[in-house]
């Protein structure tokens, strides 16, 4: 129950976001939203120093994947790995944490 913890508090939180916030974010281009500190407050539980080293979550600095992948795997999760975080962060989110995670240097 404690894995799952963070999950679901992160889901409630999402949800509890005003409405007009969400749609002045998906207006928004990647490079204006900070993918570092979404990063470190919803992803940075398993993927361990800001994503530079493999936790309960994978490495994702240098990773090999495409954005396509990336994008996929953040919006439908992996069955007993990853929750799916498609109805947590719009699209200019999930780009912001692309961004991001493309910057990672080890």
């Amino acid at each position: 129950m404690a894995i799952v913890w963070p999950w679901l508090s992160t889901a409630a939180f999402a949800q509890q976001s005003n409405p007009a916030d969400t749609a002045s974010q998906a207006e928004a281009s990647p490079n204006d939203l900070d993918g570092r500190k979404m990063f470190t407050s919803n992803c940075g539980f398993c993927h361990q120093d800001g994503g530079r080293h493999a936790g309960r979550g994978p490495k994702l600095s240098k990773s090999e994947r495409s954005d396509e992948y990336i994008i996929e795997r953040i919006k439908k999760g992996k069955t007993g790995a990853m929750p799916a975080y498609g109805e947590v962060f719009n699209d200019a989110q999930i780009g912001a944490l692309l961004a991001y995670i493309r910057e990672l240097d080890d």
